[in-house]
């Protein structure tokens, strides 16, 4: 792993998006779905690890929208709800805890329909699915799973449509939501150099980063906090925007404390306002309700489309990546 691969790896994404939308409508993924499943599932199981469990989580939560009963668990949980036609088993690999998805996913296999979604469809995980859903990332040089977490999450809102949530941005459309992912992209790719060093620096503290997400999107902080962790090997922890007043909040007191948020939630303004207070500084990834920028975030990053919450959960993880490529760099390592 090198910043320069982190770097390509970044760089083609646009291109890789495209290339998956542009296999609709003649690849269906989920064209044996209805085949798989006697009826409408009674409950839809996610499994993964780290910010494949991130995915997870965001395909559940849509789908428990829609009144269906659909939870996000760790790969690694010890818990064993029972398996039946009636469940249906969505496991998420990024590449990454591949042992401990085996693990869990060898319980259902011959009792339950099982779907995988794979970052390489020749991986010993892939065997355990009745439906294989490969990730199409075009191989990734840094091994940080950047497009393969992108893609996941693209499949994932769709699996969920075609299981009834509800549409909450632009995914009804994939492919129209992976082009317009891939322009938002491209233009954050090409205004990096006006923004990356400074937010660079505004976040640079003995302390760490924190990386601070409305609920709805909680998986982009894990995934922009892997990203840190596992390229230039920084300190990076996570924490959900409404909580992060009752918990995060005494943690700043006594810390240079430095965050990046995920502007989109309704309580981004009493985040800032109470950082503020204890001296802490921010840079914000796209627009708060009711406003272009948060007020008190030191650097706004902005792209094209950052409203729509479909294209802010394949995006905004771009602006950690490209952090995480110039700290590696700096550091030399």
């Amino acid at each position: 792993m090198t910043a320069q691969a982190l770097s390509a790896d970044l760089a083609g994404m646009p291109a890789a998006l495209n290339t998956l939308a542009e296999r609709f409508p003649r690849w269906d993924p989920y064209a044996a779905l209805p085949a798989l499943l006697d009826d409408e599932p009674a409950a839809v199981r996610f499994l993964g690890i780290g910010a494949a469990r991130g995915v997870c989580e965001v395909a559940a939560a849509r789908l428990r929208l829609a009144g269906i009963g659909a939870f996000a668990d760790s790969s690694a949980s010890a818990q064993e709800p029972p398996a039946g036609r009636e469940t249906l088993v969505v496991g998420v690999s990024l590449g990454g805890g591949q042992r401990e998805l085996c693990t869990v996913l060898d319980r259902y296999v011959g009792r339950s329909p099982v779907v995988v979604l794979a970052a390489d469809p020749d991986a010993v995980v892939a065997r355990y699915a009745d439906l294989l859903v490969p990730l199409r990332t075009g191989g990734e040089r840094a091994g940080l799973g950047c497009r393969a977490y992108q893609h996941a999450l693209g499949l994932a809102l769709l699996l969920g449509h075609r299981l009834g949530a509800p549409v909450l941005g632009g995914s009804r459309n994939l492919p129209s939501l992976l082009r317009r992912s891939a322009n938002a992209v491209q233009a954050l790719l090409a205004s990096a150099h006006t923004w990356v060093p400074e937010a660079a620096r505004a976040l640079a503290s003995p302390h760490g980063v924190h990386l601070v997400a409305p609920a709805e999107r909680a998986a982009s902080a894990v995934q922009g906090a892997q990203l840190l962790r596992k390229g230039p090997v920084a300190v990076a922890h996570t924490c959900e925007t409404g909580e992060w007043s009752h918990t995060e909040r005494y943690l700043a007191a006594v810390t240079d404390y430095r965050a990046l948020l995920f502007a989109g939630s309704v309580y981004d303004e009493r985040f800032s306002e109470h950082l503020g207070q204890l001296r802490g500084r921010f840079v914000a990834v796209g627009p708060t309700p009711g406003r272009e920028s948060v007020p008190g975030a030191e650097l706004t990053v902005r792209y094209p489309g950052d409203a729509d919450p479909d294209v802010a959960l394949l995006v905004e993880t771009v602006v950690p990546g490209l952090i995480a490529a110039h700290l590696w760099r700096e550091s030399g390592r």
